[in-house]
């Protein structure tokens, strides 16, 4: 579950008029994946990986990159257990999503971030690299697709927390 201070209930709809541009992040410690999709057509396309240096990003970098995509909401993937409890690297994100909060709008950026489930999507990234050749080794990073994947299912579903 997410915590108490993280509990205004997202959803959105696909017939809404206004049209959004949508950053998923796919966090992670040393690098973090990146995707863009839009509520018009409801999908997602991976974008880039994103250096961290212990699950620090480059803050001027982030928030540049959110700026020139023009991105009116960031969905931070919340990597919980198989059972829904909070992970480690799920905590972690948490706290980064919230760092982000701030950033954002301490540099008047109006953009709200919410935390969504993204259990399975590095699973389901690596098989679909596999299946088409994006990867030819194991170990090769898939974390803007990961982010796709999140992301294009918060799109189609809406499910999430945003931060205060």
């Amino acid at each position: 579950m997410l915590d108490s201070s993280i509990q205004n209930n997202v959803t959105h709809s696909p017939n809404t008029t206004t049209v959004q541009t949508v950053m998923g992040l796919d966090y992670g410690i040393n690098k973090m994946g990146i995707a863009l999709g839009n509520t018009l057509t409801q999908t997602a396309t991976p974008l880039r990986q994103f250096a961290m240096k212990n699950g620090q990003p480059d803050w001027v970098a982030l928030l540049a990159l959110i700026s020139e995509w023009q991105a009116q909401r960031v969905i931070v993937g919340l990597p919980l257990n198989m059972d829904g409890t909070d992970s480690e690297l799920g905590n972690r994100a948490k706290k980064f999503a919230r760092r982000l909060n701030h950033e954002l709008k301490a540099a008047h950026i109006a953009c709200p971030v919410t935390l969504a489930d993204e259990r399975l999507t590095s699973r389901e990234a690596k098989r679909l690299a596999w299946e088409y050749g994006l990867i030819k080794h194991e170990h090769e990073p898939i974390d803007a697709i990961a982010s796709a994947i999140m992301l294009g299912s918060w799109l189609r579903h809406g499910q999430g927390e945003t931060l205060p």
